[in-house]
């Protein structure tokens, strides 16, 4: 026998070049309940994940990026994930949303459609807005040596974990009606500020302005891309 994968000789239960089983499990009810709990297991999952970036976010982003890419959930599907729960959650409870705030009386324009958009959908933005971020922070620490995507897989994991504060002040702010969600938006701030300054360099104080600034600039950046393309559409289709 030969392994479907790569085609090398099967002696055994598995394959001694790959390590694919020759035999594929069934999917059935306990295999779809194995699958979810591996995902937000605290061994290499999500809840893993949350775990690790809170204690120490810069170390271990680092390491992914560096050393070991499997300790983690890979970035993209772990910032996808915790949006998708902040969406849900906040479509559930109606809890204020989002840190990119506008409103207007005026006609309606594609500025405001896309703002409004930005405000109702902020799990989803949030990966876009993300994009600024690093860029901001790939100029302000252009001495080390990160490239963008690098430096994206920052943001990325640090973006998770302000959905993740975001849902659960979000959720204490719908049973308390204590105007908590605005203390998870100052503490998203700090956490931000935290993780970039440890990731480069813990020891230098300064480091950890530079990633408030990053956040503060991205943030300022998405919003001010939103208002010229929305103003641009309506100039040209207006």
């Amino acid at each position: 026998m030969k392994c479907a994968n790569c085609n090398y000789p099967i002696n055994g239960k598995y394959c001694a070049n790959c390590g694919r089983p020759i035999q594929v499990t069934r999917i059935d009810g306990k295999y779809v309940i194995k699958e979810i709990g591996d995902v937000l297991s605290f061994k290499k999952g999500i809840l893993f994940t949350i775990k690790e970036l809170l204690i120490r976010p810069g170390r271990n982003i680092k390491a992914f990026i560096l050393e070991d890419r499997h300790r983690l959930v890979k970035p993209v599907i772990f910032v996808i994930f915790c949006s998708f729960i902040y969406t849900i959650l906040q479509q559930l409870l109606h809890f204020e949303d989002g840190y990119i705030n506008y409103s207007s009386d005026s006609q309606v324009s594609t500025t405001i459609a896309i703002i409004e958009w930005i405000q109702e959908n902020y799990g989803y933005a949030n990966i876009l807005i993300a994009v600024f971020v690093a860029l901001w922070i790939k100029i302000l620490f252009r001495k080390y040596d990160y490239n963008f995507f690098e430096i994206l897989i920052l943001t990325f994991f640090v973006f998770g974990i302000i959905m993740v504060i975001s849902s659960l002040f979000g959720v204490m702010d719908t049973l308390t009606d204590l105007g908590l969600f605005y203390i998870g938006g100052l503490i998203s701030f700090i956490y931000v500020s935290w993780a970039i300054g440890q990731f480069f360099d813990g020891r230098k104080v300064f480091n950890y302005f530079k990633g408030f600034l990053s956040y503060t600039l991205g943030l300022l950046s998405a919003t001010i891309t939103a208002v010229l393309l929305g103003t641009l559409i309506d100039l040209i289709w207006g």
